[in-house]
């Protein structure tokens, strides 16, 4: 195995606003909804890294979405600004031309209002993604640490690992119901961090369990993903770093900030 087979790389995408109509709505456990989406829209739509996003741009019901433009230098935004808001791509079929999200419910704001209202039928705008990380799977080990936000890109991460390597998944959830199966032909051991009623977006929770977790991993030929509350996300990776991880070998992001709204930031020294 050579270090070209482990270098991550960036691939840009044309930029395309799109609307698109709920084929169907399915609850996976109490704290997560599925809506797969589909329309002629989504024609030449790409998707190639597990943890690339998409802005969503919710519809009240009965309406039709406020999307951007596309102009020389990017999007170019109506007044008033529409509400935005950062998702991962679960899965696309494209051969029947259907897009699948996955939504944590359960708490307040603009996007888990709209899912919890979806119904086929249902209208949502959306643009991106702009462009893929991808990150090899030659890795002999791979590290994915999040909370409920990052669980798509989790679960997508894990459906496209090869046999042979290993994974090792810690994830924050509210309770045992929030569990999910996350399949995958590569070796995996997960990490349930169970609030078990106690607050989202404190570090606590995935601190007190990751070292325990990666006590096993190979850190000379370990990548590493974290994705997580702005401020858990950094604390995480702090601690990572402190175990002996490579940081030439990990990603961490802020999927969302306490107290804040529409925030996605990729956390870096």
């Amino acid at each position: 195995m050579t270090d070209a087979l482990r270098i991550p790389r960036r691939v840009r995408h044309e930029l395309r606003f799109r609307t698109l109509t709920v084929a169907s709505v399915q609850d996976l456990t109490p704290a997560y909804r599925r809506i797969v989406l589909e329309g002629p829209d989504l024609a030449g739509f790409v998707s190639l890294g597990f943890d690339d996003h998409v802005k969503i741009f919710p519809v009240a019901e009965g309406q039709a979405p406020v999307l951007p433009t596309v102009g020389p230098d990017g999007p170019v935004f109506p007044e008033p600004r529409p509400v935005a808001r950062d998702y991962t791509p679960r899965a696309y079929d494209a051969a029947a031309n259907r897009l699948t999200l996955d939504f944590v419910v359960g708490h307040g704001g603009p996007a888990t209002e709209w899912a919890m209202a979806a119904r086929p039928g249902a209208v949502l705008g959306l643009g991106g993604p702009r462009g893929s990380f991808i990150v090899p799977t030659a890795f002999a080990d791979h590290v994915l640490i999040g909370d409920e936000t990052a669980l798509p890109a989790i679960a997508r991460r894990l459906e496209e690992l090869p046999a042979g390597v290993r994974a090792h998944v810690v994830v924050e959830v509210a309770d045992a119901a929030a569990t999910l199966d996350l399949p995958s032909v590569a070796e995996v051991a997960v990490t349930w961090a169970v609030r078990d009623g106690g607050p989202r977006g404190r570090a606590e929770p995935l601190l007190s369990v990751v070292e325990t977790a990666l006590a096993q991993v190979d850190r000379s030929d370990a990548y590493v993903w974290i994705a997580a509350e702005s401020a858990v996300a950094k604390a995480l990776r702090a601690r990572v770093l402190d175990l002996g991880f490579s940081p030439k070998a990990m990603k961490a992001a802020g999927y969302w900030r306490q107290g804040g709204a529409g925030a996605h930031e990729v956390i870096k020294d």
